[in-house]
């Protein structure tokens, strides 16, 4: 009788998820299918099926009210379904990979991060945000987006309407970013690796380093999310001084904040591929489904963000985020150019 009424709860779990997790993959069958329309009327895909996610699950989100039962598969696919995703793309790059990058590099990477928290939480304060308000941006543009905000909030203890502002510019302009890389792109002629490591340190979360890298190449695709992940390991050392500033007067974030799972998953599974323990004929099946997952971990992204909402959140959150996510770019850049990244 134990068992059976101990496995009642998990099933209610796994059903609650259904439907969020049905239409995920519904925007990701549209996504895939505009695509190949894309392709049969242009003879090339000018929008890959990561991109279109979003996008269809943002107009799908922003344009019907969408009932409640809905969020917990969408949130599911949205961060799970990513994270794992994550993981089986460590079996893509090796440790040689990461030596390559250098410790230059992942210096000027944390450095980046930290001026960048610096300047972006000047401009908060300067356009008239509230210390703790500009620190959450501050923090969610510089680091990962809506994880480091998350991880922030109970260090220095900020409101939940900031943190609902916060994450609410946080989800547009990462969709905003994701879509316009590319063409930004265009203009400033990048290369390859140039391109990967200005995407790694701009876009906010990895699966939307993935959709804003896949239309270059796989050398993009490597360079930003190897660049992403070395930022994303900057949270736990940011949260810590945080808890030093404040005094330890608000509550510590646990361990799975300051290194999240998915990180020391993608390791693991990069340090058995430089350990040739992954068989060859497996790293092809993991990379597609590491895609496919990404794909309908971003329409899940799309769906989880309404337009509606952010408009009301208010146009100095607006001005700071834009103005940082800038800045953030800029820092970008100039470090592309000091190390002389090919």
């Amino acid at each position: 009788m134990d068992n059976g009424s101990s496995s009642m709860p998990q099933l209610s779990q796994s059903i609650r998820h259904l439907p969020g997790i049905a239409l995920s993959l519904l925007v990701t069958l549209a996504a895939v299918m505009l695509e190949k329309l894309e392709f049969s009327v242009f003879g090339h895909s000018w929008l890959e099926s990561l991109v279109l996610a979003i996008v269809v699950g943002t107009l799908v989100r922003s344009t019907f009210s969408l009932h409640r039962r809905f969020d917990p598969g969408i949130d599911f696919s949205a961060r799970i379904l990513l994270e794992c995703a994550v993981v089986l793309l460590g079996a893509s790059i090796s440790l040689e990979a990461l030596g390559r990058a250098g410790a230059w590099l992942v210096a000027g990477i944390a450095l980046t991060v930290v001026v960048s928290i610096l300047l972006s939480y000047w401009v908060g304060r300067a356009v008239g945000l509230p210390p703790k308000l500009a620190t959450l941006i501050a923090c969610g543009n510089s680091i990962c987006g809506n994880s480091a905000i998350a991880a922030t909030a109970p260090v220095i203890d900020a409101k939940p309407d900031d943190v609902a502002a916060s994450i609410a510019f946080t989800a547009v302009l990462g969709v905003a970013v994701v879509l316009g890389m590319p063409v930004l792109n265009t203009v400033a002629g990048l290369s390859d690796i140039q391109y990967g490591t200005f995407a790694g340190l701009t876009v906010y979360a990895v699966p939307q380093v993935l959709a804003a890298t896949a239309p270059i190449g796989i050398a993009s695709i490597q360079t930003g999310t190897l660049v992403k992940l070395i930022r994303v390991l900057m949270l736990g050392p940011v949260i810590f001084a945080l808890g030093l500033i404040h005094g330890g007067r608000h509550q510590r974030p646990s361990l799975r904040h300051m290194v999240p799972w998915f990180i020391v998953g993608f390791a693991l599974l990069m340090a058995m591929r430089s350990l040739d323990l992954i068989p060859p004929m497996a790293l092809a099946p993991l990379a597609e489904a590491s895609g496919m997952l990404t794909i309908v971990a971003m329409a899940a992204l799309g769906l989880s963000v309404d337009i509606r909402h952010t408009a009301r959140a208010g146009g100095r959150v607006m001005l700071a985020a834009v103005i940082s996510l800038l800045v953030l770019g800029g820092l970008s850049l100039i470090l592309i150019a000091v190390l002389g990244i090919p």
